[in-house]
């Protein structure tokens, strides 16, 4: 089982930033993606962005898209989500998720990503 480790929440206000961090141990799997995704309280798990992890093309959800930047670094077995001109509505925990056994068909979905990590609480306030 592949174990996620995040990093990177926090509280701040709106306009502000957040990088979050995922350190995936035993990267160079077999899959295709990787994901970050949020839920806020009482709210569906809402994918947030994308990345290939061969060929690093990414994938936004509208709302974040022109505000947060999805990317990886091989080396370092680390995918990041760099989030700016945050608002309130970002409010949620993020999760990521790795596609360890080729088994997503659409980055932005949760459906057939079977790792996850912990989650990491972000806080936007006005």
């Amino acid at each position: 089982q592949v174990q996620l480790v995040e990093s990177g929440g926090g509280s701040v206000q709106a306009g502000g930033s957040l990088r979050l961090s995922c350190v995936v141990p035993e990267y160079g799997f077999n899959g295709k993606y990787m994901g970050w995704f949020r839920q806020a309280p009482g709210k569906e798990r809402e994918g947030v962005a994308g990345i290939q992890i061969y060929g690093s093309k990414t994938y936004y959800a509208d709302s974040v898209k022109g505000r947060f930047t999805i990317s990886q670094d091989n080396p370092k077995k680390t995918v990041y989500l760099q989030m700016s001109d945050l608002k309130p509505e970002d409010t949620a925990i993020y999760y990521c998720a790795a596609d360890t056994r080729n088994t997503v068909w659409d980055p932005l979905r949760p459906a057939g990503y079977v790792a996850w990590g912990q989650g990491t609480q972000v806080t936007v306030s006005s």
